[in-house]
């Protein structure tokens, strides 16, 4: 006898795949737990549809995103994948999940806080943004902005200033 599968069965195991797939530049996080996975859904014709949202517009990584969700869809069994990108609500941090957040910490990246909030317009900032940071590592506050830029474009990079060691921050969108 050979088991039916429903609908709903066949959409749990699609999300389960998906929610595997890691960020390729954050890869001890899943796409899910950087909130940039947003559905997993099923079209009339069986076709599964993976929601993403880009982190910030023009982020190089949608690309790949875009390509693992396929691949390990595909791999699993399932033909017909598609992939739409979801631009509104744009994404910001505050969807990272707290395993997600606990994961970043773990790999010594300093989580990003709250993401501001902002009603209208967003003004031109020259100076640095002030983060509330701590080390990673230590959990000390303490700590210097070495540059609004590292490894990827959506972190910073600031050193300890009790261990001395350096670590990328996230920043807050």
């Amino acid at each position: 006898m050979t088991a039916v599968l429903t609908r709903g069965d066949v959409l749990e195991r699609a999300l389960s795949v998906a929610a595997t797939v890691v960020d390729p530049e954050l890869p001890m996080l899943t796409l899910l737990d950087l909130g940039v996975l947003r559905e997993v859904s099923l079209d009339e014709d069986g076709t599964v549809v993976a929601a993403i949202t880009p982190t910030y517009s023009g982020c190089p990584a949608m690309a790949t995103m875009r390509d693992d969700l396929v691949h390990e869809l595909r791999a699993a069994g399932f033909d017909r994948v598609r992939v739409r990108v979801v631009l509104e609500p744009a994404w910001t941090t505050d969807w990272i999940t707290p395993e997600g957040r606990a994961a970043l910490a773990d790999a010594g990246i300093s989580p990003p806080g709250a993401a501001p909030r902002r009603d209208g317009p967003v003004a031109i900032q020259l100076m640095p943004t002030r983060r509330s940071v701590t080390c990673p590592r230590c959990g000390s506050a303490e700590v210097d902005l070495t540059s609004e830029f590292g490894s990827t474009a959506c972190k910073a990079m600031y050193r300890c200033r009790v261990c001395l060691e350096p670590f990328d921050h996230v920043k807050e969108i």
